[in-house]
């Protein structure tokens, strides 16, 4: 039974990826997945602010008081402060990490703009990682900017990274763009590698003891696969970039949907926080089971198999499974 896949370039021995959470967040948990049979990790994200907000940090130490006395080195920050730095402790992981395990390890940046910031992203590069996820979580509040501007943004971001490495950047995308299948091939134009379906927004509550607004870590359930399962079906062989599957995927029926719909590899967090990396391998056990029932000797030989390339116009094939859905309901 061959079960590895090819995601970003990198091979895999299977389409199981630990995805941005807190169990990619140490090397122990780490080593933990890979015991348990998953075929990469995505590091937990490292964020925009942690990273201007420390430049900002150190600048305001080197330019204060610079018309004071040369003598008057006290104004500069101590060694140690420079050596707690977010962003250093993060390459330092990674270079941990990759000394320590063998499976592809991929980091990931989570930031709205096009600054400074992505020149961060080369470090990554030098530290190790063998590919770049880009996480762009931009809440569009003023009434002012338009959705073309929200979207060009994303696109400004992404580019800027691309030119600045050489290992595949995937772009964690959302469901919510006017036009999902546009921004993937834009994305794609812009240098983009892989995208991964989709991003998961932390849910807001409101706590009525304190009055105050919460946002709380959206823990997904199989229930919430079905736009991944729809997008990856549309996008399949349509662009020249590997597909993730991300929200919803808990088991190995799910991995199966997916990988038929068209995604080159799967993410896993929620249900790796909720059962611990031992699922890992209940969930390779439930694909290969029904991989031998059903015949299918590969991943490959599946990928894509129940995909929208296999229709000439998948808009009118998706607008009549709507009506086909609804119509069957009322009855």
């Amino acid at each position: 039974m061959e079960l590895s896949t090819t995601f970003l370039g990198l091979e895999l021995k299977n389409p199981l990826i630990a995805s941005a959470s807190p169990l990619t967040a140490s090397l122990d948990s780490i080593k933990k997945l890979e015991d348990n049979g998953i075929a990469a990790v995505i590091m937990h994200s490292l964020f925009e602010e942690e990273i201007t907000h420390e430049i900002r940090q150190i600048d305001h130490f080197l330019h204060i008081n610079n018309n004071s006395y040369a003598e008057a080195t006290s104004y500069l920050p101590s060694e140690v402060d420079f050596d707690n730095l977010h962003a250093d402790h993060y390459l330092e992981e990674i270079r941990r990490i990759k000394e320590s395990v063998s499976v592809p390890v991929i980091a990931s940046l989570n930031g709205a703009s096009a600054g400074g910031w992505v020149n961060y992203a080369t470090k990554l590069q030098e530290a190790g990682a063998d590919a770049l996820e880009l996480n762009i979580t931009y809440i569009p509040t003023s009434m002012q900017l338009r959705g073309d501007e929200v979207e060009q943004m994303y696109i400004d971001t992404a580019a800027m990274l691309a030119q600045h490495i050489s290992i595949p950047l995937n772009v964690k995308m959302n469901p919510y763009f006017s036009s999902p299948a546009n921004m993937a091939k834009r994305f794609v134009d812009a240098g983009v590698k892989g995208l991964t379906l989709f991003d998961n927004p932390t849910l807001v509550d409101v706590d009525l003891e304190l009055l105050s607004p919460l946002q709380h870590a959206n823990i997904t359930s199989s229930a919430r696969l079905s736009e991944t399962l729809r997008w990856c079906a549309l996008l399949y062989n349509k662009l020249p970039c590997t597909l993730c599957a991300n929200t919803g995927v808990h088991s190995g029926v799910d991995v199966l949907k997916a990988i038929m719909s068209g995604a080159d590899a799967t993410a896993l967090a929620s249900v790796l926080l909720i059962k611990g990396a031992a699922e890992i391998q209940n969930i390779l056990s439930d694909i290969i089971e029904w991989m031998e029932k059903h015949e299918y000797e590969s991943i490959t030989q599946m990928k894509g198999s129940i995909s929208l390339c296999h229709t000439d116009n998948p808009s009118a094939y998706e607008r009549n499974s709507y009506m086909y859905a609804l119509q069957h309901y009322r009855r």
